[in-house]
């Protein structure tokens, strides 16, 4: 669950700083495009409701990353083992899994990766994600 949360925190962080910065995006419109998952477009058009959905639906996808990986290094000891390197090529599965899987079986459909500094700063933090992942599954495990 903490790795979830401080994953969570991170990547919202990193993408509303990201868009606000670079393309003046506010952080509502940013948690609206999450919500156009399941919302499709309509969801730029709910306001706060749309907003305070993409930010469940945000912290739910990254609980279950930090506690997929969890689940999986209690069979896996080598992921707690080496948790840095485990845990890069964690977040870089992570992120081929929600640009080719996630996304396109959603209402956003395939990525355009047409922001070359966009996808590699995503590339960049989802490997620290994947780090955040097995960091968190290690402490849990040494307090066990």
């Amino acid at each position: 669950m903490l790795g979830g949360l401080v994953l969570g925190t991170l990547d919202l962080m990193f993408a509303t700083s990201f868009w606000k910065i670079g393309y003046g995006v506010s952080a509502t419109r940013v948690m609206q495009s999450v919500a156009r998952g399941v919302l499709g477009t309509a969801s730029f058009e709910g306001g706060v409701p749309t907003a305070l959905l993409g930010t469940a639906l945000h912290y739910t996808i990254a609980i279950a990353m930090a506690a997929t990986y969890y689940a999986v290094s209690r069979k896996y000891r080598m992921l707690t083992r080496w948790p840095v390197a485990c845990g890069v090529a964690y977040g870089a599965l992570l992120y081929l899994i929600m640009s080719f899987v996630v996304l396109p079986l959603s209402r956003v459909g395939l990525p355009k990766f047409d922001n070359a500094v966009w996808v590699a700063s995503s590339i960049v933090m989802h490997t620290i994600f994947g780090v955040i992942c097995a960091l968190t599954a290690r402490r849990a495990e040494m307090a066990n």
